[in-house]
């Protein structure tokens, strides 16, 4: 039968290298955009499905959560990624029975994810039973009854784990935790617990919310954006046009980030004339060249830079109204950064004190600062401290709860935010809780569930031993793909809902299926009525999302009712009434409504043009911390001990790439082509390595004395600080060890893993 390959092959494809670009945008992004959308849905149906992106009246793109307008919108209201992700789903391939009958688990496998992503929709429900080597078709009733008995002889429901993927909608997303709640456990590991999670633990802590608090028009209010840890012009092409916008009414841009990006570099607006003919806007004004994880040191060093300021000239610098009226913490923040030493701070930065003084300048005299970040923040033992450094900028600066400022985590996946507000936790808020209890009549369960990290730890040591997928590509998703591997081998079953194949397929339980739903670009009709699902974007906006397309298959079910008909199978007595929530989606907004603070008039608010902000406290000067107060934080410095021919890995997405789906081979504008298996390293450390462009190397981790490699990658010369290293993910998330993550939000430490680079063998 062979062996189930859990990574992508070890297979090179034919790299080509040019220099990296210095402008993003432009009609190399219109015709990247029409050739993906056109190869996939044809002229006529792409071009008409494209109008209807993030309209007012059409659907949310199924890419990332940047915010749309609030009132004028363009026609043409998408970017070169939402144009990939619509051809994604809305492509004409179909995976369907022939397919799998053509192509065991096995073979499947062996295929890169860019294959087996692009071998087409999945079209109907398929069930791989133990010792088969094929997936065959199943009548979704008996699909049910499977699962549904599974979960019914298990000896406790805490055996079960279902996983959410950011591209649920709030709908299926609230249904889905009151099903698993009502059946016993808080088992919702998702998605957030390895991307954002620092964010909201180190937010929650400092400003009571565990969401950023500005809107879209802030950044055309403000005096100056600073942007850590984050590269829009691949992965949130649409905020360039935010930042172009901000630049035109005279904001100041900061980029801290190792890698100099062309999306932060330069700007062509690919629907200005004027843009495609000139050169484009000048986005970033200081770029400040850290190290991987050397932001805390550089805001550190920022920090006292500016606290020196302040007492050469008092008043000038800090905000003390908002310091006294607003915040806690002030005294013990600034005696614990007078102990630091300037120069020590900024020896662990790569970045020269004449450029930090630079960032120093400008920030001093401002009060209208945004900051913004993603997971270069985010996925390091550190993370928690990285994002309440921030914090303790803004609140010197006094830059929270005013126009033009305040905390701007930019969200990965288009609904990952809403899932989250609506119930999607391995931790079970009292409140919500009781108010769960008082509406649907059951007793919800207290004790906290797994985690994405604990849920490997309860698979792999065989106290979890059914695993469900709402969405999402967990295996590539995940770290220490091997042992994640493994764990998922140990289910006695295995069950994803789905549009796309994924390897997550492919590495399954005993029993495993695939459950196909509608996407959301596609009409959704529950008793020949058209519905309606909402998400929330990352300025907490909820809207509609409404497709159109008729389906690909009529065997595909909504999420909504995929919930729905798997409550109706497993539980007993249910007190809720799922037939008419999966029929009628004003009923599950309707319940929302009643158990979640902020979704007053949920179905009347929603059908307005745009829809509502929900409640934001840091926005609106009401912090719900302990202190009642925003709060100054004490964070330590990162700690790496690297010895000579060690280096610190950071995992990051190429061009051609959302999340884990893999829409093409090219990183354009790194300048790195039909190739994914590539370490980027500093062209001194190459040198002192004994290494030359295009050697094959081996990529070595080495954690708690396990040893995990990932094989044959190439190396390509960079500008990225000494000491550091670059490579995509999923390719790389082998070499980071599940067990080691963020303190406070248990991240995995994706963004700074300690690796050696070792030659190949040339034999």
């Amino acid at each position: 039968m062979g062996e189930i390959k859990a990574q992508p092959p070890a297979k090179h494809t034919g790299i080509k290298l040019t220099k990296p670009k210095v402008v993003a945008g432009g009609l190399t992004a219109v015709i990247s955009s029409m050739k993906h959308v056109f190869g996939e849905v044809g002229v006529a149906s792409g071009t008409k499905t494209m109008l209807k992106i993030n309209q007012f009246h059409g659907f949310d793109c199924p890419g990332c959560a940047w915010p749309d307008p609030d009132h004028d919108r363009s026609v043409v209201e998408f970017c070169e990624n939402g144009a990939k992700a619509v051809a994604e789903e809305a492509t004409t391939k179909r995976a369907d029975a022939a397919f799998f009958k053509k192509h065991s688990v096995v073979k499947l496998s062996t295929w890169s994810d860019y294959d087996l992503g692009k071998s087409g929709r999945l079209t109907e429900p398929m069930i791989l039973r133990p010792g088969k080597t094929h997936y065959k078709p199943i009548p979704w009733s008996d699909a049910f009854k499977i699962i549904g008995n599974q979960l019914k002889a298990l000896p406790s429901p805490d055996e079960a784990i279902f996983y959410t993927s950011g591209r649920t909608s709030n709908e299926a997303a609230f249904m889905y935790q009151l099903f698993v709640r009502q059946y016993g456990t808080n088992n919702l590991p998702d998605c957030s617990n390895m991307c954002h999670e620092s964010s909201g633990t180190a937010l929650t802590e400092t400003v009571g919310i565990g969401k950023g608090s500005v809107t879209l028009d802030d950044f055309y209010k403000t005096e100056v954006i600073m942007i850590l840890g984050q590269n829009p012009g691949t992965n949130h092409p649409r905020m360039l046009t935010a930042l172009q916008k901000a630049k035109q009414n005279g904001a100041k841009i900061i980029t801290i980030n190792p890698l100099s990006e062309a999306g932060l570099n330069r700007f062509k607006h690919p629907q200005h004339v004027g843009d495609m003919l000139g050169s484009g806007t000048q986005l970033t004004d200081i770029f400040l060249q850290v190290r991987v994880n050397g932001d805390v040191p550089l805001l550190k060093a920022i920090l006292k830079m500016l606290l020196d300021r302040e007492n050469e000239h008092p008043g000038t610098v800090f905000d003390h109204d908002f310091i006294r009226q607003e915040t806690a913490g002030f005294e013990d923040f600034v005696a614990d950064l007078q102990q630091y030493d300037l120069d020590d701070l900024i020896a662990q930065t790569s970045v020269s004190k004449d450029k930090i003084t630079e960032a120093v300048e400008l920030i001093a005299s401002k009060r209208k600062i945004i900051v913004c970040w993603a997971m270069g923040l985010t996925q390091h033992k550190n993370a928690v401290d990285n994002i309440r450094e921030i914090v303790n900028l803004l609140l010197l600066k006094g830059s929270i709860g005013k126009p033009g400022a305040g905390t701007c985590p930019v969200r990965g996946h288009s609904n990952v935010q809403g899932d989250r507000t609506v119930g999607i936790w391995e931790k079970l808020k009292p409140e919500f809780g009781q108010k769960l209890k008082e509406v649907f009549g059951f007793e919800p369960p207290s004790k906290d569930g797994y985690d994405v990290v604990e849920a490997i730890k309860a698979m792999k040591e065989g106290r979890a031993k059914f695993f469900f997928a709402m969405g999402g590509n967990f295996i590539s998703a995940t770290p220490d793909t091997e042992l994640t591997a493994k764990a998922l081998q140990q289910c006695d079953m295995t069950v994803h809902v789905s549009t796309k194949l994924n390897r997550s397929h492919l590495v399954h339980g005993k029993t495993a299926l695939i459950l196909p739903c509608l996407g959301r670009t596609e009409l959704d009709i529950q008793r020949d009525e058209k519905q309606f699902v909402t998400v929330e974007n990352s300025t907490g906006v909820v809207h509609q999302s409404n497709g159109g397309k008729i389906p690909i298959s009529t065997h595909l079910l909504s999420e909504p009712r995929i919930v729905a008909e798997l409550a109706n199978a497993t539980l007993s007595n249910s007190t809720v009434n799922w037939e008419e929530m999966a029929r009628n989606y004003d009923k599950v907004r309707e319940a929302i409504e009643k158990t979640i603070p902020g979704f007053e008039d949920y179905n009347k608010r929603v059908r307005q043009p745009g829809g509502f902000y929900l409640p934001n406290g840091a926005r609106d000067g009401n912090y719900k911390t302990d202190t009642g107060k925003a709060n100054f934080t004490i964070n330590k410095n990162p700690e790496h001990q690297l010895a000579n021919d060690e280096y610190l890995m950071m995992t990051i997405r190429s061009h051609d790439q959302y999340n884990t789906t893999i829409y093409g081979l090219n990183d354009r504008y790194r300048g790195i082509f039909n190739e994914r298996r590539v370490v980027m390293m500093n062209t001194n450390d190459m040198e002192m390595a004994g290494l030359k462009q295009l050697d094959k190397v081996d990529l070595v981790s080495n954690y708690d004395n396990e040893e995990r490699v990932a094989s044959k990658f190439i190396v390509v010369p960079y500008d990225i600080p000494s000491k550091c290293v670059a490579t995509y993910f999923p390719e790389a998330n082998v070499l980071v060890p599940y067990n080691q993550f963020a303190r406070g939000s248990k991240t995995p430490i994706s963004k700074s893993v300690v690796v050696k680079v070792l030659l190949c063998n040339k034999n």
